[in-house]
């Protein structure tokens, strides 16, 4: 990109995902809530394209590995936010897609925006699905040239909700999520991205992301999820 470059949009991440992974990361109390809910389709992988409305740019070709784990750098997370301690699912959803959202080459590095994504997972690695999230963060070579025009994003969400087949599935069989406590939430808003010398623009945001909320315990984010439905 000649006049800039950013981060992947989040829109369209999930819609390469094999059914075994589609699966896995949304856990079996997930699963069996979306199946309920007449979304099987999403997490079979049979074919079709679920593709989010392209709303931005996709991920660069290069892109990190579904292995790679979060460096803990000695000098912090830079501009990456702690994660809040909220126990309810919409909200903590709303916080993270701003976090995801944003970021600043101009005092952040790669490895620190990784470690500060990280610290929002889950510690059930059972349910966390870290490369769903870490693949948001473009390769080390285009994070250089990101910094080298001091790119940087803020965000702002307008809303947050369950899709319509979550919360009907919810309430057809509330006990199905009580294994994992793993919510689906949709969340919707804006990303304003500056560079050197004024550049800048906006751009609209969606993602759904899925979220651990147990009893009695703060959330903590667990993926990003397919696109389920609005």
């Amino acid at each position: 990109m000649k006049n800039r470059l950013r981060l992947p949009s989040l829109s369209s991440f999930g819609t390469s995902w094999s059914a075994k992974g589609r699966v896995a990361v949304l856990a079996a109390a997930v699963v069996a809530l979306l199946l309920l809910a007449g979304v099987v389709a999403v997490l079979s992988g049979n074919g079709d394209d679920h593709r989010a409305p392209q709303t931005a740019a996709p991920a660069p070709a290069s892109s990190p590995s579904a292995s790679e784990t979060a460096p803990e750098p000695s000098s912090g997370s830079g501009s990456v936010p702690e994660p809040p301690q909220i126990a309810e699912p919409v909200a903590y959803a709303r916080a993270a897609a701003q976090m995801l959202w944003s970021y600043d080459t101009r005092d952040t590095s790669r490895d620190q925006q990784l470690a500060g994504m990280r610290a929002w997972m889950t510690t059930e690695t059972k349910y966390a699905d870290w490369a769903s999230v870490s693949g948001q963060v473009p390769d080390p070579v285009l994070w250089s040239r990101m910094a080298d025009q001091d790119q940087h994003a803020t965000a702002s969400v307008t809303e947050g909700h369950y899709p319509s087949a979550f919360k009907q599935a919810l309430a057809d069989d509330p006990s199905a999520i009580t294994e994992a406590y793993i919510y689906v939430v949709t969340v919707n808003g804006k990303q304003q991205i500056a560079w050197e010398k004024g550049g800048g623009g906006t751009e609209e945001r969606a993602v759904t992301l899925a979220v651990q909320c147990r009893p009695n315990q703060d959330c903590a984010l667990a993926a990003i999820a397919p696109s389920v439905t609005q």
